[in-house]
């Protein structure tokens, strides 16, 4: 790849703050449209900090990657399932289908089909971002990014031959440290604090409790979410569907206010009646609207575009794709024209606390873990029996391109993550004025001025 971050660099403040600008108002003018108030809150949250402002603006990574050569990436290797916004923070704990805890990739609002490099870019950036705001010298976030790299290769090189990848989790047995304790935290979960947070029984039967973000549905809403959710069950596969029953509605109501990747998108929590008739085993569905996947808008092929109905079914392929045992209420349906995405609302489901790490050691070993899950989640891809985008076995594909040159592999995405964070960091700051200074457009911040 040439020289990326030089390239960027080398432009003056004014030409990039537009290419910002322009970015960003293309990537989500319908959304800010439907919902400027939601877009500004998101916005003011990217502006905290330089992290913030990169984990909310992965459609200009990716405009900054389009087009561009990479020696990494051959015929075999340009159409692999990524996760498409892999940054530090989105790696977490979650409940698989088959009941086990495992530690992994996830949310996969941007995942599509692309070169594989591009998610270990996205990361190795996003440590660089961390490490510089945890004050980590540059040696130290360089050897983090190549513990993280040569993690990731030596768990393709395992894969290879076979089908471990599949078999292959972190879980409590075989980790340690900090990812251990994060996956101990959520076994200490449970479905009964998550219901009696978010319902109240009334009657013979729980509903939903109403509080900040939770809005009653008049009778016309109501019926056409529960058309949607009613259409969903039949994207549920048959090896994982409960008797009828466990799908019984008992309440709806709508949904508001996310992080910073879900800002202004419309949402409903639907409470079912769960594999058993006991109120402690009720389950809360979200139903969320997807969107357009970052990486899609470079990546021009399409046939990747055509393999899929909508956006909600884009995301819920590519979570089925990328996990080797999704959860199994995991599907997608259609609400007034637009696709959702239907998962479980689960009490499993909890990140790793970045702020607990505060030398390098530390965040060495959890490196090293992650590049073994994004190893498996690009591994894992080619074998889910709903697609047929991906040819052959990506671990034979990556060994391949990388060959005996690892060495070189590493040092030049290591030199990429240093110097695109530095891009990353001016970014920010060009953001901030244009944001301050009311040239984003759609989300005037003079609209809630005092």
């Amino acid at each position: 790849m040439d020289d990326l971050a030089g390239a960027l660099g080398a432009r003056d403040d004014e030409e990039r703050t537009t290419v910002i600008v322009e970015t960003l108002a293309d990537a989500f003018a319908d959304l800010m449209a439907a919902s400027p108030a939601g877009f500004r809150t998101k916005f003011r949250k990217m502006a905290a900090d330089a992290f913030a402002f990169y984990r909310g603006s992965a459609c200009l990574f990716y405009a900054d990657l389009a087009d561009r050569d990479d020696p990494w990436v051959d015929e075999r290797t340009r159409r692999v399932w990524i996760q498409g916004d892999l940054h530090a923070e989105n790696f977490g704990t979650y409940l698989d289908g088959d009941g086990v805890l495992v530690f992994d990739v996830n949310d996969f609002d941007e995942a599509y089909l692309g070169p594989w490099t591009w998610d270990l870019r996205r990361l190795v950036a996003s440590v660089a971002l961390l490490g510089w705001s945890k004050a980590f010298s540059d040696a130290d976030i360089d050897a983090l990014n190549a513990a993280y790299l040569r993690a990731y290769l030596a768990a393709v090189r395992s894969f290879a031959g076979g089908s471990a990848e599949r078999e292959f989790a972190l879980t409590r047995h075989n980790t340690d440290g900090p990812i251990r304790a994060a996956l101990q935290r959520s076994r200490e979960r449970s479905r009964r604090a998550l219901l009696d947070d978010l319902t109240e029984i009334e009657g013979e039967d729980r509903v939903f409790r109403l509080g900040p973000g939770v809005r009653r549905l008049d009778d016309a809403e109501r019926a056409e979410v529960v058309a949607a959710y009613e259409a969903y069950l039949d994207t549920i596969p048959p090896a994982k569907r409960w008797p009828a029953q466990a799908y019984t509605v008992h309440d709806v109501v709508g949904r508001s206010g996310f992080g910073i990747g879900s800002a202004g998108l419309p949402a409903y929590n639907v409470l079912i009646e769960g594999p058993t008739e006991a109120l402690d085993n009720d389950i809360v569905l979200s139903m969320k609207q997807a969107v357009r996947a970052a990486p899609s808008r470079a990546v021009d092929d399409p046939e990747i575009a055509s393999s899929f109905r909508h956006h909600g079914h884009r995301t819920a392929l590519s979570r089925r794709a990328l996990q080797a045992h999704a959860d199994r209420l995991l599907g997608w349906t259609v609400l007034g024209g637009t696709g959702y995405v239907v998962s479980e609302l689960s009490p499993y489901e909890n990140d790793l606390d970045w702020d607990d790490l505060t030398e390098p050691r530390e965040l060495r070993d959890v490196l090293v873990q992650l590049g073994r899950a994004t190893a498996r989640a690009h591994c894992v891809s080619d074998a889910d029996s709903e697609q047929a985008l991906v040819a052959g076995q990506v671990e034979d594909a990556v060994l391949a391109v990388v060959g005996d040159r690892e060495d070189a592999f590493v040092a030049d995405l290591v030199a990429f993550g240093r110097d695109y964070a530095g891009v990353v960091r001016d970014d920010h700051r060009r953001f901030v004025e244009a944001f301050r200074a009311d040239r984003v457009p759609g989300v005037s911040s003079a609209e809630e001025s005092l």
